[in-house]
């Protein structure tokens, strides 16, 4: 008997060597960790589990507590990615359940990461794999949590053997969902109210909260801000525009419980940083003038592409952004050169990047916005800052200008009443509180006309009322008695 008729009557048996498969059988794919979610082992329910994210996200103090209740050794002498992996090692050897969730980041070849709140990489974060990414129609910025398992010999990092949830919600549901490119974008036509009922702020009291409100009462008046509003605020140094943006964010966290607040620090100190997370109730994502430009980018793609995905869930997102100027420094240094160069020393390819980010921001007609209100810098003395600043100036629906003559004085907040406005900002004010935010600009134009400041008086004046309602009455009747005399 021939070699062929022996492989004819046990076709089975050639394929032992993995060269021949019997005709018209389909090859078995290969193992893959999410088909593993119908074997996972049985864990003990008396051992306590133990999320990675939660474990990465303590303090060294309270993480030493947690190593002592899993009896690991020398827990005080040990660095802390030690200590967590050793605690990990052994919630494993009692049998008990891991988990973790992160910021999804999905890589060109189709797997990704769960990264920390500080959306880079690290040494606790969890693999995807790329037939998981596929299942659940999963994308980058997505809030991805489930069950985890230790890295093999061969292994780099943990794995993700289940997935839970997606965004908070059954992975099956999520894939349902549309994409952002798709949804119908559309003018703001609901306005964020800054100064309210829900503003008393119990923090700090004094000059801090006066000049707080003032802000917030100003921007209501002089450049308010709609749900899908895309804003700069035109600034030099020393104007006041951190603390402006921190009045914005306790407004709106304030006001507005169900608006998910992203603040977004781009080059800032590092001392700034730590006080916007102290001060904020939002979610402070951060790369400091110290990091590497390529850093300040990657960063920055990952807190959109989470924006994103929580306004295809219906969610109103707000980014205040700080700033995007040193962003787009940020491109042109870390991008590669396109061999054409702008006046100050700008890459034009180095503009579009930025210009997507901030083009994001959009009102959705089917439910959900994103708001993107970003500081522009301005009289820095240098050519480039001018030349970012023309490239963005006309792309927003909103600007707010502050001057440096004001801040020079001291006072605050230093904003240029007849320079700063919104566009459509008939869809966002009532239509009787229109009519006389717009007889308080024709008088402002007046006044600034005359070599006076607009700015000042309603600095002095507004802490006069109790109400912006108050304020524009009082100004009617102001303008009723210069039109007597």
């Amino acid at each position: 008997m021939t070699s062929t008729q022996r492989g004819r009557e046990n076709p089975t048996e050639q394929r032992t060597d993995g060269r021949r498969r019997r005709r018209g059988r389909p090859t078995r794919p290969p193992r893959d960790w999410d088909r593993e979610e119908d074997q996972l082992p049985p864990t003990d329910p008396d051992v306590p589990s133990v999320n990675i994210s939660e474990l990465d996200a303590m303090l060294r103090e309270p993480l030493i507590d947690v190593a002592n209740d899993f009896e690991v050794e020398n827990a005080d002498g040990l660095p802390r990615q030690e200590l967590i992996y050793r605690i990990l090692q052994k919630q494993a050897l009692k049998n008990g359940s891991i988990f973790s969730g992160g910021i999804l980041n999905v890589v060109d070849d189709g797997f990704g990461f769960l990264r920390g709140e500080r959306l880079r990489p690290g040494p606790n974060d969890v693999y995807v794999s790329q037939s998981q990414v596929r299942r659940f129609g999963l994308r980058s910025g997505d809030y991805v949590s489930g069950q985890v398992r230790q890295p093999k010999d061969s292994e780099k990092y943990y794995g993700l053997r289940k997935v839970e949830t997606v965004n908070g919600i059954d992975p099956e549901a999520a894939k349902r969902r549309p994409e952002f490119d798709s949804l119908t974008a559309v003018f703001p036509n609901e306005m964020l109210r800054l100064f309210g009922s829900g503003t008393a702020n119990t923090q700090k009291e004094g000059t801090f909260v006066i000049e707080e409100e003032l802000s917030q009462r100003m921007v209501d008046l002089v450049s308010p801000i709609g749900r899908g509003q895309r804003g700069l605020i035109v600034s030099p140094p020393k104007a006041g525009k951190t603390l402006l943006l921190k009045s914005i964010a306790h407004g709106i966290t304030n006001n507005y419980p169900d608006v998910h607040l992203m603040i977004l620090l781009i080059g800032e100190r590092p001392e700034e940083v730590t006080d916007m997370k102290r001060s904020v109730t939002g979610e402070v994502i951060a790369s400091t003038f110290d990091d590497p430009a390529e850093d300040h980018t990657r960063v920055t793609e990952a807190a959109l592409e989470r924006a994103k995905r929580l306004v295809e869930g219906g969610t109103d997102v707000v980014i205040l952004m700080d700033s995007i100027t040193r962003l787009t420094r940020a491109y042109n240094t870390a991008m590669p050169t396109s061999g054409r160069t702008l006046s100050g020393g700008v890459d034009p390819i180095a503009l579009y990047p930025s210009k997507r980010f901030f083009g994001a921001a959009r009102n959705i007609e089917e439910g959900g916005s994103l708001t993107i209100i970003a500081t522009c810098l301005i009289e820095t003395g240098s050519r480039m800052d001018d030349v970012i600043f023309e490239e963005f100036k006309g792309t927003g629906n909103m600007e707010l200008r502050l001057v440096r003559k004001l801040a020079e004085k001291r006072m605050y907040p230093a904003i240029d009443v007849v320079g700063s406005s919104t566009r459509r900002d008939d869809l966002l004010y009532e239509e009787e509180e229109l009519q006389q935010v717009w007889l308080m600009r024709r008088m402002a134009a007046w006044i600034e006309g005359d070599g006076g400041s607009m700015a000042e008086i309603m600095i002095n004046q507004l802490p006069k009322t109790s109400s912006n309602e108050e304020f524009l009455a009082s100004m009617k009747s102001m303008a009723q008695a210069q039109v007597q005399d």
